[in-house]
């Protein structure tokens, strides 16, 4: 029988640095993924540009794991990326991919401030992690504070595109904490890769059936850029960095890098979109901003099954 004990969450200097670093690294990719696939979507059918970064990442995934020789996942493993496949490869490109047509992609970007406190929970159920009461109401101020911004920018009431936006919060919390889970076993970037070669043949039909049905010959160059940026980077070589982060370092720990996503998309709106944002937008990432400082210094514990080698991940 497997009996668990709860001891602090063993993990060295040098790689909670590690685990920071590689996390901020995965966070900067994700940041400029919903300003891109605004500007996908502005000439692109939703459903190209959601599926298309799909099966372009595994056109790079597949080739990788050939040529490096990876050994084939268990049984267990291909659970794992599986939910992997389901939220982060087809969920919530396809449910954000969506949004983005209907409200600002700074607007998405603070309401995904809600990803913190979603991978934190999904840390608990799935990857043994159980972090302490600051650390839970750091992540809750940050949570009211994002849910308040986006309902006030609604009018009043959440808009369709928020729903959409939340049930790709809650796909993409349950990937991240089951891929840093079983990216102990076989390493960060090799589960984005099997995920992507799992996805493969399930997204090549319905996209080549997408560009027969909506065509591309109105796409723009600036839509082509916005589509391949998310599918090289947000959909292959942010996770490298991500996974490996979330591994070393803890899932609800370096989740919380996740609150400064809202500074930088902010920062790349007004850049690359020109969109504008008010002081309204700018307190709100300045709150959830300040949760970070906060769950960095909180007590995490890590409930470890006595007969089974956590690992430290690749």
């Amino acid at each position: 029988m497997t009996t668990t004990a709860t001891s602090t969450y063993a993990i060295t200097h040098n790689t909670h640095l590690e685990g920071w670093f590689y996390g901020f690294l995965g966070v900067l990719g994700f940041s400029l993924t919903l300003p891109a696939t605004r500007m996908a979507v502005a000439s692109l059918d939703p459903l190209i540009v959601g599926l298309g970064r799909g099966v372009i990442a595994a056109m790079l995934a597949a080739p990788l794991l050939w040529i490096t020789s990876q050994k084939f996942p268990t049984a267990p493993q291909w659970r794992s990326i599986f939910i992997v496949f389901i939220g982060a490869v087809v969920g919530f490109p396809l449910l954000s991919a969506w949004a983005m047509r209907m409200v600002p992609s700074s607007h998405g970007a603070i309401l995904l401030g809600l990803l913190p406190l979603a991978t934190a929970i999904a840390g608990t159920l799935r990857a043994h992690e159980r972090p302490s009461r600051a650390f839970w109401i750091a992540s809750l101020l940050g949570s009211v504070t994002v849910v308040g911004y986006a309902y006030s920018q609604g009018g009043g009431t959440l808009q369709l595109a928020d729903l959409a936006l939340l049930a790709a919060v809650v796909m993409a919390a349950l990937s991240y904490a089951e891929g840093a889970r079983v990216a102990r076993e076989l390493g960060g970037w090799q589960v984005i890769c099997w995920a992507l070669v799992l996805a493969a043949p399930i997204l090549i039909g319905p996209f080549i059936y997408a560009l027969w049905e909506h065509g591309i010959a109105q796409a723009t160059t600036a839509s082509w850029v916005g589509f391949f940026y998310i599918g090289i980077v947000s959909m292959f070589l942010a996770f490298f960095a991500w996974y490996r982060g979330l591994a070393v370092g803890g899932v609800a720990r370096v989740s919380q890098l996740q609150l400064l996503q809202p500074f930088l998309t902010l920062m790349f709106s007004a850049m690359f979109l020109g969109e504008t944002f008010g002081a309204n937008a700018m307190l709100a990432a300045a709150l959830v901003g300040f949760a970070i400082i906060v769950s960095r210094r909180t007590h995490i514990a890590f409930i470890r099954h006595r007969n089974i080698s956590p690992g430290t991940g690749h």
